[in-house]
């Protein structure tokens, strides 16, 4: 984020873990354009929202349980503003263990615990299904660890399970 949302007033914003995204929302029709470059460059999300698990930019950009844990109330009040939502796909490792965290913490233990691998689908307590998914990061991208086509086939997976 001290590279992208940090700077542009939106998260996965001005980066290149952004570039890749927008270029798969907009692919699977999840976005009006194929780019985000700062707040106001008029881009619209269809059916979707993008937030993060941690709200600041942590020293080394590896977020510590702490932090994570300070910023879990954000994520439920979140959450319990977008009633109408069905999904949670989870953008990276650190996404989705905040996610599962946040579940357990909030609705008791998972009868079966969530794995993370890319593409795997988990039914939550409150009825939404959480998706995970690799991070968009450069890293990721660059070594084939992630495609556009894994990306986009996960998001029109979600769509059709909305």
């Amino acid at each position: 984020a001290a590279h992208g949302g940090t700077r542009t007033g939106r998260v996965f914003t001005g980066d290149k873990s952004s570039q890749f995204l927008y270029e798969c929302l907009f692919e699977a029709n999840l976005s009006n354009q194929p780019y985000s470059i700062n707040i106001n460059d008029g881009l619209k999300l269809k059916n979707s929202y993008i937030t993060t698990a941690l709200k600041c930019v942590p020293p080394g950009d590896k977020p510590t349980s702490t932090e994570l844990n300070k910023c879990s109330s954000y994520f439920k009040t979140e959450l319990s503003l977008l009633v109408k939502s069905k999904v949670i796909i989870t953008l990276g490792k650190v996404a989705f263990d905040a996610t599962v965290k946040y579940y357990v913490k909030t609705h008791g233990k998972f009868k079966q615990k969530p794995s993370f691998s890319h593409g795997s689908t988990f039914n939550l307590p409150d009825g939404r299904i959480l998706v995970s998914c690799y991070h968009p990061s450069p890293r990721n991208v660059n070594t084939g660890r992630l495609n556009k086509e894994m990306m986009v086939n996960l998001f029109k997976k979600v769509v059709k399970l909305i």
